[in-house]
C-alpha cells in the first residue's frame, strides 16, 4: 500500500471484498468527543481509533503531552480492532489529517507493514459523495496479534541533544519564533532548528502535496532522500512531525528520526534553552 489513498480508491477496496481494516480517529470538541462524532456518522466499517487513549500514554513534564503508548496498550487496542500486522490498515480522521498522521506512523512503528492514509479524510470522502452510516460499528471478527515496536526510527530528548545534523520543526511559523504558544509552557523553538511547517506540505483542502512538489520542497530546505536518515523531525507532541514525515515517505525521499517528545518535552524543562525568531 502507498502512503496515502484516495476517497474513490477505498470505495472500490470496500465494495470488492478486498476491505482493509479502517480505523475513524475522529475528534469533536462536543460532549462525547471523537467517540460521539464517530457514533453520528463514519465511514462504513470503519472502527474507532481513540486518538487519546490508543495512539499515546499519560502525558506528563517529563514525557511530553502525547507520549508514546505502550506495549499492553497497543495489544489491548490490536485485540478492540482486530488488528493483524499483516492486514491493509486505512486511517483517516476530520482534522486536518493530524490524527490520522499520528496513526499512521504509530502503526508502523509499532510493526504493521501497511498503512494508508485516507488523503483529504472524512471531508474527502463526502465530498466524492460516498455515504456515511452511524452507529457503533461491526464487530470485530478475528482477536488481533501483537504489536512488535520498532518499526520507525525514533529519537530521544539525550538523542537531541547531543545531535549536530538537520533538526526540524513542524509547527506553524509563529509557534516556531515564539510569538505565540497556546499549547505548551514556553514559546519558541530548541535551538538549531528549521521549520518546515505541515501547511507547506498540505493543500488547502488539507490533500497532500503531489510527490513532485513534496520533494521540491524537502529539496530547499536541504533534506533529500540522501540526508533524511540524517534528519530528527519533531513538533509539539508528535502529531504535526508525524504528518511531515508521512509527507517525505510520499515523497519517496524515506524516513527520518522522530522526536516525539517534541516541544512539550523540552521546554517543560527549565535547563534547557530555548531559541526564538528564524
Amino acid at each position: 500500500m502507498t502512503v496515502t489513498i484516495s476517497a474513490s480508491e477505498l470505495s472500490q477496496r470496500i465494495n470488492s471484498g478486498r476491505q482493509p481494516l479502517i480505523l475513524a480517529s475522529l475528534w469533536s470538541a462536543h460532549e462525547g468527543g471523537g467517540y460521539a462524532q464517530y457514533n453520528s456518522e463514519h465511514i462504513p466499517t470503519a472502527r474507532f481509533c481513540d486518538t487519546a487513549q490508543a495512539l499515546a500514554s499519560v502525558p506528563s513534564s517529563t514525557t511530553g503531552r502525547n507520549p508514546l503508548p505502550t506495549q499492553s496498550t497497543l495489544e489491548l487496542w490490536f485485540k478492540r480492532w482486530g488488528l493483524s500486522r499483516d492486514r491493509d490498515v486505512v486511517v483517516y480522521d476530520n482534522h486536518r489529517g493530524l490524527f490520522a498522521a499520528r496513526a499512521w506512523w504509530v502503526l508502523k512503528w509499532a510493526g504493521v507493514a501497511k498503512v494508508s492514509i485516507l488523503d483529504g479524510g472524512q471531508k474527502a470522502w463526502e465530498t466524492a459523495g460516498f455515504s456515511t452510516i452511524g452507529g457503533p460499528g461491526n464487530p470485530r471478527v478475528v482477536e488481533g496479534n501483537s504489536p512488535v515496536l520498532g518499526g520507525m526510527p525514533i529519537a530521544t530528548i539525550e538523542d537531541v541533544k547531543a545531535y549536530a545534523g538537520v533538526l526540524v520543526d513542524a509547527r506553524e511559523p509563529n509557534r516556531f519564533a515564539g510569538r505565540k504558544e497556546y499549547l505548551d509552557l514556553k514559546a519558541g523553538h530548541i535551538p538549531g532548528a528549521i521549520n518546515i511547517p505541515t501547511r507547506e506540505v498540505m493543500n488547502p483542502d488539507y490533500t497532500f502535496k503531489t510527490p513532485d512538489e513534496l520533494r521540491e520542497i524537502f529539496m530547499r530546505h536541504g533534506i533529500t532522500e540522501h540526508t533524511v536518515t540524517d534528519a530528527i523531525v519533531y513538533s509539539g507532541s508528535g502529531n504535526h512531525s508525524a504528518q511531515l514525515i508521512a509527507a517525505m515517505n510520499l515523497a519517496g525521499i524515506g524516513t527520518p528520526r522522530h522526536y516525539i517528545g517534541g516541544w512539550s518535552q523540552w521546554c517543560a524543562n527549565p535547563r534547557n534553552p530555548v531559541e526564538r525568531g528564524f
